[in-house]
């Protein structure tokens, strides 16, 4: 009974021919995606950005919906962006817009998968935390990480803002470090786009308020309109890790 696909993919994608141009965390570049999968299921096929598909569920029946001019951040893997502008999916005269993950917040730092050094998913995406988190138990074995979650390949964002609220200091200064990177990010996109509402999405959304809590003060200090009447709405997605899933579903629609 299914009639059509939707894919989200974390990468650049062709949306009109179905093509996933690169994506440099998975070493994959002009790939025929929906020709592929349209051959193997005999049914229509969407590919869209993942997080072109997140802010497209969002706008349908989330924290942006009724919203023109709106931007998605999602925490996962990488760090992946998308805008509403004007009410439309943008995605760039080449469809390589709002690669936000490979925009440089700390110049000749951590190396990325792209080639840069310094981008802003290699220090605010989860797989970032977690890596920042095991270094900092190795380093500090007396931190109620370590008793919280004795095998480190196991350890995970929600383990360090766990530790952090208990009090421990080891945590506390993971957290922070992260949530002062990923607030440099968001400033910049913030600065440049001064959309209506910004949402975040991805596994670390799940910390909710929280993390707005812990964003807030940080973004009000460096917004360009922090003085403004009208400021923008930083926002947990409503669909928080399933709003790609939800949004492929959604695309085709969508774009009609």
């Amino acid at each position: 009974d299914i009639s059509a696909l939707g894919i989200g993919v974390p990468g650049s994608v062709d949306g009109q021919e179905g093509t996933v141009l690169r994506v440099v965390n998975l070493g994959i570049d002009d790939w025929h995606l929906r020709e592929a999968m349209e051959k193997l299921l005999g049914i229509q096929v969407f590919v869209e950005n993942d997080a072109n598909a997140a802010i497209i569920a969002e706008a349908v029946a989330g924290c942006a919906k009724g919203v023109r001019d709106a931007l998605i951040v999602t925490l996962g893997t990488g760090v992946g962006g998308g805008a509403l502008v004007d009410g439309k999916v943008y995605a760039g005269a080449n469809y390589n817009g709002l690669e936000v993950g490979h925009t440089v917040i700390r110049m000749g730092g951590r190396l990325c998968n792209c080639g840069r050094r310094g981008c802003f998913e290699r220090y605010a995406s989860a797989t970032a935390l977690i890596a920042d988190t095991r270094r900092a138990m190795r380093r500090h074995p007396e931190s109620l990480m370590n008793s919280m979650c004795p095998d480190i390949s196991k350890a995970g964002p929600k383990l360090v803002f766990d530790a952090a609220k208990a009090g421990d200091r080891t945590a506390a200064g993971v957290v922070d470090r992260y949530i002062r990177y990923l607030a440099t990010g968001l400033v910049n996109l913030i600065n440049i786009f001064q959309p209506e509402v910004l949402c975040l999405g991805g596994g670390i959304s799940n910390q909710g308020q929280h993390l707005l809590d812990l964003l807030r003060p940080l973004i009000d200090a460096e917004d360009f309109a922090r003085t403004s009447k009208k400021r923008c709405e930083i926002k947990i997605a409503t669909f928080r890790n399933d709003a790609g899933i939800i949004g492929a579903a959604l695309v085709g629609a969508y774009n009609d």
